[in-house]
């Protein structure tokens, strides 16, 4: 039986519309489903190969990236239920924002390890300075996500909720001009390897650990091409949604971009979904693997190395 006028009416009055809801419309309860039941089995992967690998500083970044978007699309999902609470969009709003700064810094450990097994001559920094440098920049811009985030979900007012923004976006700048260097040091890199054009000559050669020599231009063998595709994709994907992110928190909590629905699924939840996929299916793990030679060392590369002068 069909409810009258004056029920339709009642039902109307009671119910919110998406305009009063703090994202300006109802999450689709569909979508928050698939992404925590992806982002589940790709942090439960994630934990399995690090375990399996012994690679335990997966753990405070693909594994960590996983279970905090977990609790955002978690809160997602009760917002999709019950729109109008203002904890679970807090939640999310922090929890997403955050969330991915551990898995680019796993792209900093991953491309570190990469110089190491095909040449630090080639590089503008050495491996161990890629860590430092670009990890303390990961730090820094957490912090300061996490503090803007802290600062939001505590407001009293517009104004202090805006200040709190204006803190989140600093974080993702910096996160995104990290990105940025990392990326094109990166692609120097690569280029002077290909064109054996190295920063550095060394004065000792590489060795392993029982003391045999190898060459100091390593192999880019099919493992390790396979892992810097992987690298290229997911350091993409990461950078587009860092992008969307400044773009987003410039625009304000009542803007355009925010109250779109369609631009957080994708250019948010499925750009680190392909990200923390990747290293599901290219994972460092296996394709860094040392199996021919053991475990690659280089004798106080740090003072070993002269510039190369006229390069």
């Amino acid at each position: 039986m069909a409810p009258s006028i004056v029920e339709s009416s009642i039902l109307a009055a009671v119910q919110p519309t998406p305009e009063e809801s703090p994202y300006h419309y109802t999450p689709t309860q569909y979508v928050a489903l698939i992404m925590i039941s992806l982002f589940g089995i790709s942090t439960i992967a994630h934990t399995v190969q690090a375990i399996r690998h012994r690679m335990w500083w997966m753990f405070a970044t693909a594994v960590l990236c996983g279970v905090a978007e977990l609790i955002g699309w978690s809160a997602r999902l009760l917002s999709s239920i019950k729109p109008l609470l203002s904890t679970p969009f807090t939640i999310q709003i922090s929890t997403t924002i955050i969330a991915p700064t551990p898995l680019v810094a796993a792209n900093f450990v991953i491309l570190g390890r990469l110089i190491t097994r095909l040449g630090p001559q080639y590089s503008r920094l050495s491996p161990k300075w890629y860590t430092i440098v670009f990890c303390s920049c990961d730090i820094i811009a957490l912090v300061l996500q996490g503090l803007g985030g802290g600062m939001a979900s505590s407001a009293q007012t517009p104004e202090q909720a805006q200040s709190g923004s204006h803190v989140m976006l600093g974080g993702i700048f910096l996160q995104l001009i990290a990105i940025i260097l990392y990326a094109a040091l990166g692609i120097e890199f690569f280029v002077r390897y290909f064109q054996d054009k190295p920063l550095r000559v060394t004065s000792s050669m590489p060795y392993t650990e029982s003391g045999q020599s190898i060459p100091a231009r390593g192999e880019l063998t099919r493992r390790l091409l396979f892992m810097n595709i992987a690298l290229a994709f997911s350091t993409t994907c990461l950078f587009i949604r860092a992008v969307y992110r400044t773009a987003e928190l410039s625009d304000g909590w009542n803007g355009k971009i925010i109250s779109t629905q369609v631009y957080f699924n994708v250019l948010d939840g499925a750009m680190v979904i392909l990200a923390i996929y990747t290293l599901n299916f290219a994972h460092p793990g296996f394709l860094l693997r040392v199996s021919d030679h053991g475990k690659l060392a280089y004798a106080s590369s740090e003072t070993q190395m002269d510039l190369v002068k006229g390069q």
